[in-house]
């Protein structure tokens, strides 16, 4: 039985950290099959309350950017608060991701579809680019919970 969607493009939320407090997010693209492409913001807050807030919430602050599972969202262990006021996804956009094989040294960058979520190409690149462009994968919702806990406690 397949969970009914209930978040669009623009939606901001909460995401419970494993230790303390929240971080936010928003979803950027979705590709209605549970995946969703999201923009991740610290700082930690204390409260889901907290993250109601949308102050400080642009694209180029955003800590992590991710393709993700939508269970958080679906199974309202990630609160949803709406829509982000004036979202217009040219502004959040999908970039490319990078991904270097740690063994060869190699890395590609890749572009995918933003409804299909689909590889268009892959393109090898210089590894020294990888700080660059966010990293190419997909989590789940709990590994993105643990992703984030740790950038946050680095920056605390």
């Amino acid at each position: 039985m397949s969970k009914k969607i209930n978040y669009s493009r623009g939606t901001h939320f909460a995401v419970p950290l494993r230790d303390v407090g929240f971080a936010r997010g928003v979803v950027a693209r979705m590709d209605g099959k549970g995946g969703v492409f999201g923009y991740f913001f610290g700082p930690r807050l204390s409260s889901a309350e907290e993250a109601k807030s949308t102050a400080a919430m642009a694209p180029d602050a955003a800590i992590l950017l991710r393709d993700v599972g939508d269970l958080g969202l679906v199974d309202g262990k990630w609160p949803i608060f709406g829509q982000l006021p004036d979202f217009t996804p040219d502004a959040w956009p999908m970039p490319p991701r990078i991904r270097v094989d740690e063994v060869s040294g190699k890395a590609w960058l890749s572009y995918y579809d933003e409804d299909t979520f689909e590889c268009l190409r892959d393109i090898p690149v210089d590894a020294a680019l990888a700080s660059e462009y966010p990293e190419d994968g997909t989590s789940g919702y709990g590994a993105l919970e643990i992703r984030l806990t740790k950038l946050l406690r680095k920056a605390d």
